[in-house]
């Protein structure tokens, strides 16, 4: 992360503020993506990146209370410049074609911090999608589909979007020692499409779709323990969720399970070990069973890694999955943090 400090009197009017300053921060990846594609037959190799660039700006009150705010500018190599799902003000429709947006700033998320509590408003991060043990690893250059991660349904900072900014999100975090809590809810209105063509008139409805999540950790003795919960509107919303991780011998071991309402129950067990003073690898393997939704996949799935360090922030990184749709998945690369 690289700081620029500015003088308070040129970003503050009022007097009074004990500090300001802008950090910039981030990463670039590239390299090439395989995928041997189940349902189709067909397989594809091509090139895969992404670029971020995070911005966090804070000023401390002279009580010592922080105010800041989180926006990032991303793009990836399959990004578009359009809004995500805009809306014509003129004829009420939704266009869901639209597809993710690139190179424009996402969602801002405000907070206030004092000491261990915070609180944080539009762009949430969300409780589920933060509680610990729910992203034990990061599988080779681009994450190679996420199955390892056990809850699916739930808040979470959007890089590309707003999340929760226009939806009335807010959270709450604690933390006291070993001890930590996060409680977030979001007021979403989602908007269903009667002839299935990407193209929603407000006219054919909208829902409210309320999320309330909460997650409470302790640390023992090298392990995190954490169990989380939701209340939620939507079907395939993650209901309930618990992990345990810590040091096992040579490595660090993650057991998560996640009731993921009609997307099923998933269990994942991963781990990640050193094999050299610059080499470390990083295998899961996860179950999801017992969907009832069309979009369910009722499989087993596994995968494994490496990543090196060459030193200065970068690393090259690479790994290879089977996805619970029995897709085969892999990718190589460079990544480098700024």
């Amino acid at each position: 992360m690289k700081k620029v400090l500015f003088a308070t009197t040129a970003l503050v009017a009022t007097a009074g503020v004990a500090a300001a300053d802008v950090t910039f921060g981030g990463y670039g990846r590239f390299g090439v993506m395989y995928m041997d594609d189940d349902s189709t037959g067909e397989s594809s190799t091509d090139v895969t990146s992404r670029f971020r660039l995070q911005i966090d700006a804070t000023a401390e009150s002279d009580s010592g209370v922080v105010f800041g705010a989180r926006v990032r500018i991303q793009q990836n190599n399959g990004d578009s410049n359009d809004a995500i799902n805009s809306i014509n003000t003129t004829t009420g429709v939704v266009d869901l074609n639209s597809g993710p947006a690139g190179t424009g700033i996402n969602g801002v998320r405000y907070f206030a911090r004092s000491g261990g509590f915070e609180v944080g408003v539009g762009n949430i991060f969300g409780a589920l999608e933060t509680m610990p043990g729910q992203y034990p690893i990061d599988l080779g250059l681009t994450g190679l589909g996420y199955d390892y991660t056990a809850f699916t349904g739930a808040d979470a900072y959007s890089s590309g979007g707003s999340g929760a900014a226009g939806d009335n999100g807010i959270e709450v975090l604690y933390s006291a020692g070993d001890l930590a809590i996060h409680v977030s809810y979001s007021d979403a209105t989602s908007y269903s499409d009667a002839n299935l063509d990407g193209i929603v008139d407000v006219g054919e409805g909208a829902d409210e779709a309320n999320r309330l999540a909460a997650y409470v950790a302790y640390t023992w003795n090298g392990w995190t323990f954490a169990v989380g919960g939701q209340d939620s509107d939507n079907a395939t919303d993650t209901e309930w969720t618990a992990t345990a991780g810590g040091s096992f011998g040579i490595a660090d071991v993650t057991l998560a399970y996640a009731d993921n309402g009609t997307m099923g129950d998933r269990v994942v067990l991963a781990a990640r070990f050193d094999v050299g003073a610059a080499t470390d690898m990083e295998v899961y393997v996860a179950d999801n069973s017992n969907g009832t939704d069309a979009d369910a996949v009722n499989d087993t799935g596994y995968g494994i890694d490496f990543n090196h360090d060459l030193g200065g922030g970068t690393s090259l990184r690479g790994g290879v999955a089977k996805r619970f749709n029995d897709d085969v998945v892999a990718d190589m690369g460079v990544r480098f943090n700024f």
